[in-house]
């Protein structure tokens, strides 16, 4: 089983765990604002038959995505963990490339995220404007991850899944991994109504998978209900083998533990065959993030 989504932290190193506490997309914090190591995650994963991760970045004070990469890479070397990086850059800089062939020192880098997510409710809203993904310097950027042989994490709202779907479009070299199954957070029937159709489109982006991932980030709580809900209609739409399980660790650690994580997510693949859920739970991220 391979982990698409988590992190480990030294509290120093995130500028949003020091200084005065502030609101998050997630909720109050105050369980994980504090050091996140390797052994802790070990210890949290592996007893669920976790072999391998991928480890996205988690917004490391500006200047520093080099510092992170090396400090993921100095542990899953210390620890013997298979672990491969999604690192973060700036692809709105006019040319990416400086970034790129620094972060490309470490073999383990797989990938890029740089979070494009929108949204009217500030607590939500993390991007600086909701069409980044339309801007034609950070397509240009993106597009030259298929010279790296990466891909780009992709983090949106459905109200941005149009400009995200262009942006695919326009990169069709480059994989594309939606971020949270597309991040559900209005609930309404309208809301899943204009999220389904969202996602229907970018599902028609053959270069675009779903990760199952951070699904209790609105609710705040491990909602089996919810998971199997997000993943019947992620599955429906990109079919197993563009679908990936993430953790999301130690952030859904703020209400659950990783082993009634994974149980849920087990859960809710149960209906598919054995070779689908390997896929969902392995398979497609290890031809996503071309892992060995």
């Amino acid at each position: 089983m391979i982990d698409a989504h988590f992190h480990i932290w030294r509290q120093a190193d995130l500028p949003w765990l020091v200084g005065p506490m502030q609101p998050r997309i997630f909720g109050p914090y105050e369980p994980i604002r504090r050091d996140y190591p390797i052994e802790e995650y070990l210890a949290d994963c592996r007893p669920e038959g976790v072999t391998g991760a991928v480890y996205v970045q988690a917004n490391w004070a500006p200047g520093r995505a080099l510092d992170e990469v090396r400090f993921v890479a100095e542990a899953a070397r210390r620890s013997g963990f298979p672990i491969a990086i999604v690192a973060y850059a700036d692809m709105l800089a006019e040319d990416a490339r400086p970034q790129l062939d620094a972060l490309a020192a470490e073999p383990t880098v797989c990938g890029v995220r740089m979070q494009l997510h929108w949204h009217e409710n500030p607590l939500y809203r993390f991007a600086r404007a909701p069409d980044l993904a339309r801007d034609p310097v950070l397509q240009r950027n993106v597009a030259r991850l298929a010279d790296y042989r990466w891909s780009f994490d992709l983090q949106v709202f459905a109200g941005q899944m149009a400009g995200a779907a262009e942006l695919a479009a326009a990169c069709p070299d480059v994989p594309f991994v939606l971020q949270h199954a597309g991040m559900l957070e209005d609930l309404t029937p309208g809301g899943i109504d204009a999220w389904r159709a969202a996602m229907t489109d970018l599902a028609g982006r053959p270069n675009v998978v779903s990760k199952l991932s951070g699904l209790g980030t609105f609710l705040r709580r491990n909602d089996a209900a919810h998971i199997a809900f997000v993943a019947r209609e992620t599955l429906a739409l990109f079919g197993a083998e563009r679908c990936l399980f993430g953790s999301n660790f130690p952030i859904e650690k703020l209400w659950t533990s990783y082993a009634d994580l994974v149980a849920a997510h087990r859960a809710a693949i149960a209906h598919l065959s054995p070779d689908e859920r390997a896929r969902v739970l392995e398979g497609t991220a290890r031809k996503t993030y071309r892992l060995a």
